[in-house]
């Protein structure tokens, strides 16, 4: 089964792999990182755990029995008790419920770990599998954004246990 582990040094060669395997597929639906991030990725996932040690954001990665990255789940801007959620899913384990495990799994860990009561998600209305993730999950849509100049919806889930 697979594991949402806090992301760590010894991630940054199975998350490099899964960022470079699936940037095509990331790219149809989210703007590329583009080659910069590739060319520095060793520097930029230890700048991502400095921010991380700081309790400003908490980055997390599902990996499966052998270790390899299946998806990210990440808590950014963290602040007054909510977040901003964002999360990412290899093309290979799309459409079989690992974006929507790993955004509970992330949901519970903000609420239960970390103290936050709510979190923020915004997908593109070209991705209409990542705007399901976030409905299944509890997620409401609050109002229409610009995600890298593309329409989206920005959504809000409520941690608190009512919610």
């Amino acid at each position: 089964m697979p594991e949402l582990q806090r992301l760590d040094v010894h991630h940054a060669p199975a998350l490099f792999r899964f960022e470079r395997e699936n940037r095509a597929y990331f790219a149809r639906s989210v703007p590329d990182r583009g080659d910069e991030y590739f060319a520095e990725f060793t520097a930029r996932h230890a700048k991502l755990l400095a921010e991380q040690a700081t309790g400003g954001c908490h980055f997390h990665v599902l990996v499966d029995d052998e270790g390899a990255v299946l998806g990210r789940f990440n808590l950014v801007d963290v602040a007054e008790g909510s977040a901003e959620l964002g999360y990412r899913v290899a093309e290979h384990a799309a459409g079989r419920g690992v974006a929507q495990d790993g955004v509970r799994r992330v949901c519970a860990l903000a609420r239960d770990e970390y103290g936050l009561h709510r979190l923020v998600a915004s997908a593109a209305l070209a991705n209409p599998a990542s705007l399901a993730v976030l409905r299944r999950t509890g997620f409401v849509p609050v109002g229409e954004v610009l995600l890298g100049g593309q329409p989206g919806l920005r959504h809000v889930r409520d941690l608190t246990p009512a919610g």
